[in-house]
């Protein structure tokens, strides 16, 4: 990849890249950070990287990156953990937005992370395998799980409404 190539890759990337971690970590500077080390992290590797792939290879490494960052959070700070009745929602709202997003910080990191990808980022089973090094059939039980509790999560459309 050349250094014209890389600059393109972060005019090209680096939002969706932000987008997706900050969708699942919903900590800004903990995301911004992530992406700065990812792109770090391509730079070093530019020779042996080529730009069609360069995407996919931002993607999984800030997905490994995120992960790691999470581990090391959970080491410090004893986090809460979510059950089943807390998914869903009873009480009346408007925004939609709103709730999807509450409804995806219920959500496991695996979860959260396939759903994402696929249905905010528009990447394949296959792709999102590879990101996550999961098989593609994991992938699928992933976001079928992550729809069915953001669907129990929302509740009937009326409430929302």
């Amino acid at each position: 990849m050349t250094v014209k190539e890389y600059n393109r890759s972060v005019e090209e990337y680096a939002d969706a890249v932000y987008r997706f971690i900050r969708a699942n970590l919903k900590d800004e500077d903990g995301a911004n950070d992530i992406v700065q080390d990812s792109y770090e992290k391509l730079w070093r590797h530019v020779a042996e990287i080529e730009y069609h792939s360069a995407k996919s290879w931002l993607f999984s490494t800030a997905y490994h990156t995120m992960i790691d960052f999470i581990r090391k959070d959970r080491r410090t700070v004893t986090l809460e953990e979510s059950y089943e009745t807390d998914l869903v929602y009873e009480s009346q709202y408007s925004d939609l937005n709103e709730i999807l997003h509450k409804a995806l910080e219920h959500l496991p990191d695996q979860q959260k992370a396939s759903v994402t990808l696929r249905d905010y980022e528009g990447y394949s089973y296959k792709e999102i395998g590879e990101i996550t090094g999961q098989t593609e059939a994991q992938v699928k039980i992933n976001i079928y799980r992550g729809r069915l509790a953001l669907k129990n999560f929302i509740g009937k459309i009326e409430t929302v409404l």
